[in-house]
């Protein structure tokens, strides 16, 4: 067998991609974007809601601790603070844990301080958030959030 001349040998054919290929392939990025981008931007709010909720929880077991040491409640002016450091208000308590009940009072996830009322609106005492705009009311992601 002879080898072909070089002369006869078809050229080498380019192994980048086309124009219409590139742009192909940028609608479908774009479409998907469009599609998922929304639906994935949602979820930063709603995860801090699931947060305020968690947090409230916690909040909510410590306080219940609290009024198995002391037989009540902490007043709304001693607030969640009597959790962390022993109140030196009146009712002062009478067991109250060394250490405490929490590390710290946490602060809810838009970076503004849980409300604590005792008497409660809602029951016996109520912890809660006023959401993403820190106003009363509100719907979705600036509804007041409970436990």
């Amino acid at each position: 067998m002879e080898r072909p001349s070089v002369m006869e040998r078809s050229p080498p054919r380019s192994q980048g991609f086309t124009l219409i290929e590139v742009m192909v392939v940028v609608v479908i990025l774009g479409l998907l974007a469009a599609i998922i981008v929304p639906k994935v931007m949602s979820r930063p709010d709603e995860a801090r809601v699931v947060a305020a909720r968690a947090d409230l929880a916690a909040i909510n077991q410590a306080l219940k601790l609290y009024r198995l040491d002391n037989t009540y409640y902490p007043s709304t002016e001693q607030g969640l603070l009597a959790l962390v450091q022993r109140p030196t208000t009146q009712p002062a308590p009478t067991n109250w844990k060394q250490g405490g009940y929490l590390d710290r009072v946490p602060k809810d996830p838009w970076g503004k301080e849980y409300l604590y009322l005792n008497p409660g609106v809602r029951g016996e005492i109520d912890v809660f958030s006023l959401g993403a705009d820190g106003q009363p009311g509100g719907e979705g992601i600036n509804a007041d959030i409970y436990p």
